[in-house]
């Protein structure tokens, strides 16, 4: 027997968009309902409490649309909030740290990881635990990056004042030798062509989302869960401006999407 009920996968707005990928690639038979916070965008500079408060919402409000199983397609919450929301939702649910920091560890040949992330991760610390816990030898170099959501959430990727803000960003990487990076949000895999320019190829890039999305599915596959969809269904949900939802998810997205549809949570 399939279990048909959707996968739900939030994040405070377009980053998502780079887990769904992964998603309808790994998971082709689920059907998936994507909150973006874009009202609340950026997540990076939030408190603790404003963080978790949010995310309770989300939930709430994904659970009432039938998932069966939620990806935190949001490298902050998943640093900040996954925690708390285990202890109240009975839905099984996976955030990007822990799952990004093993690939970290696999790839890295010189034991000298980067993690570019937002205010907000960098300030838990979450990475570097996760990291430790699986080799304490490795060094650890985070850099936050607080222009850069709001540069994809305003389509403004391909811009000097992007190329600019990379470069200021990615310097310190340089300079400490990294061998491997973390792409510690779901926005920045857009910027990963400047990135690689900047960096070199021989930098490794690792994007959480390609091993969550793995994990997701075997985690789903154990539980039974799995769907049988010929057709999944693909709802988008959007707490701010739809249109301006779809334009700009026009404009990231290689698919061709559904409409985003305004709600207040």
């Amino acid at each position: 027997m399939n279990d048909n009920r959707p996968v739900g996968l939030f994040d405070s707005g377009l980053g998502g968009l780079t887990v769904f990928e992964q998603v309808v690639n790994m998971l082709p038979r689920e059907s998936v309902v994507y909150f973006g916070d874009t009202a609340n965008v950026p997540y990076g500079g939030r408190e603790v409490n404003e963080l978790v408060e949010l995310g309770d919402r989300i939930i709430r409000f994904l659970m009432g649309k039938g998932v069966k199983y939620v990806l935190f397609a949001c490298n902050t919450s998943s640093s900040v909030s996954i925690g708390i929301l285990r202890e109240r939702y009975p839905v099984p649910m996976i955030g990007l740290v822990r799952p990004g920091a093993r690939s970290a560890v696999a790839a890295t040949r010189n034991k000298r990881i980067g993690i570019l992330a937002t205010e907000a991760t960098v300030k838990s610390g979450s990475y570097p635990e996760a990291i430790a816990s699986i080799d304490p030898a490795v060094q650890i170099f985070s850099q936050a990056a607080p222009l850069l959501v709001p540069l994809v959430e305003g389509g403004r990727v391909e811009t000097p004042e992007a190329k600019k803000a990379l470069g200021a960003y990615l310097a310190p990487f340089r300079e400490a030798q990294i061998d491997t990076l973390v792409l510690g949000c779901t926005h920045y895999p857009f910027f990963a062509g400047p990135i690689l320019q900047i960096l070199g190829e021989k930098v490794a890039m690792v994007d959480p989302a390609v091993a969550t999305t793995a994990e997701a599915r075997r985690e789903i596959m154990q539980r039974g869960m799995q769907g049988g969809e010929s057709q999944p269904r693909y709802e988008f949900y959007t707490s701010g401006d739809p249109e301006e939802f779809n334009r700009l998810a026009g404009l990231l997205s290689t698919r061709r999407l559904p409409g985003a549809i305004k709600v207040e949570i």
